[in-house]
């Protein structure tokens, strides 16, 4: 049972601690690879001595202390030990629990830190996910719709890119975080719908992360409308959050929610957010997707969606930046607000990786359920096979006729 014990907790201490304690150790050592090495075999360690000594304390200053002790040696090895600034990082201060208020905002620096120029720009948001909110590289993958093994490779390469270009972990000067602010963002969405789509306890967790550092962002670039953009759109999806499942569980689809359910509250604080990014007039994709969001609210008041307001909203957002999510969403739209003919059009001519999208295969089956034309059951048991979430999956083998 010590066994079992010690496990579950290096298993909760890694949900909980793994981003905090990657983004202190790369940044305290400028080195991302290092860092992570140290770590999981802090981790290692941990499963082999707890069973034995017990859980300590403080299991997270318990782990840094064995990264930083791994850190040191290695230091050693290569005759940095009599470099005062890295003897100074196993100071008994520095063994100490961090402190949580001052985490978060280390951790968005090192969001900005891997968003340097000199790394492939489709590694930087993966690179975050990964090295400060501790998600692995499948995970990751089914962000961006792409293999994990895919995503491995393009990490691996990231990191090599990092080491081989000898690039430190500076703090970026305040004049070039606007630059490097689209690819953070980019992080914080995935971070969040990433948690959307996951089950257990963390990923509610991984969702107040990511709106943690979406506010925090606002305060950070103030000035900057597609910071504000993603919050609103985050602040909505939060509203809703309570109405996506029943009192048994069973998921309910948006069109089907009780707007009685969503709080009131995050919509007034998303409405106050997307109208101060409309103020700044600085026009982007976070924006138009929380001002779908926004429409999506006004059910709320008026017991109706706007649904051609909607799909013009999505015209805007594909023809501006176009991508996979948006062509979906506007096929829905276009069927929803009477053009079900449009809408199967829309997503027929949709390029071939939508075939690994399940989110694809579920608007198809409900415009042909519209339109009244084959192919609607096909359609459903594609989605079912490309879907994780069981209660979803539960959700879509119900429509099945």
């Amino acid at each position: 049972m010590k066994d079992v014990a010690a496990a579950a907790a290096a298993e909760r201490v890694a949900r909980e601690s793994y981003g905090r304690l990657v983004a202190r150790l790369a940044w305290q050592w400028r080195d991302l690879a290092a860092a992570e090495d140290a770590l999981a075999e802090a981790f290692a360690a941990a499963l082999r001595h707890w069973p034995e000594q017990g859980v300590p304390e403080a299991p997270e200053a318990w782990l840094a202390a064995a990264a930083q002790r791994r850190l040191l040696h290695h230091a050693r090895h290569t005759r940095l030990t009599q470099d005062p600034r890295v003897t100074a990082l196993l100071d008994d201060a520095e063994l100490e629990a961090p402190e949580r208020e001052a985490v978060p905002d280390a951790r968005l620096q090192l969001m900005f830190v891997c968003a340097h120029p000199a790394i492939a720009a489709n590694v930087h948001a993966p690179l975050m996910l990964q090295a400060v909110l501790g998600l692995d590289a499948k995970v990751i993958a089914s962000a961006f719709l792409v293999s994990p093994t895919a995503m491995a490779q393009r990490l691996v390469r990231g990191k090599a890119r990092i080491r081989d270009a000898g690039l430190r972990f500076e703090a970026p000067e305040a004049r070039e975080l606007p630059a490097r602010l689209a690819a953070v963002l980019e992080a914080i969405y995935a971070a969040y719908t990433l948690g959307r789509h996951t089950l257990d306890s963390p990923a509610d967790d991984l969702r107040e992360e990511a709106l943690f550092l979406a506010r925090l962002t606002t305060q950070l670039l103030p000035g900057q409308a597609e910071a504000w953009g993603l919050l609103a759109l985050l602040l909505h999806a939060e509203a809703r959050r309570g109405a996506q499942f029943d009192a048994a569980g069973r998921f309910v689809p948006l069109q089907a929610q009780d707007p009685a359910g969503w709080r009131g509250d995050l919509i007034q604080e998303a409405e106050s957010a997307l109208w101060t990014a409309a103020g700044l007039r600085q026009p982007g994709p976070f924006q138009i997707e929380a001002a779908i969001q926004s429409a999506h609210a006004q059910r709320r008041a008026t017991g109706q969606t706007p649904w051609r307001a909607i799909a013009q909203l999505y015209a805007v957002l594909v023809e501006h930046h176009a991508n996979l999510g948006a062509r979906v969403g506007q096929a829905v739209a276009l069927a929803e607000a009477g053009e079900a003919d449009a809408a199967l059009a829309l997503l027929d001519a949709l390029p071939p990786e939508a075939a690994r999208y399940a989110p694809f295969w579920v608007a198809r089956a409900h415009v042909l359920g519209l339109i009244g034309g084959p192919g609607r059951q096909a359609a459903l048991q594609r989605a079912i096979g490309l879907t994780d979430d069981p209660r979803l999956r539960d959700f879509l083998v119900a429509q099945l006729p």
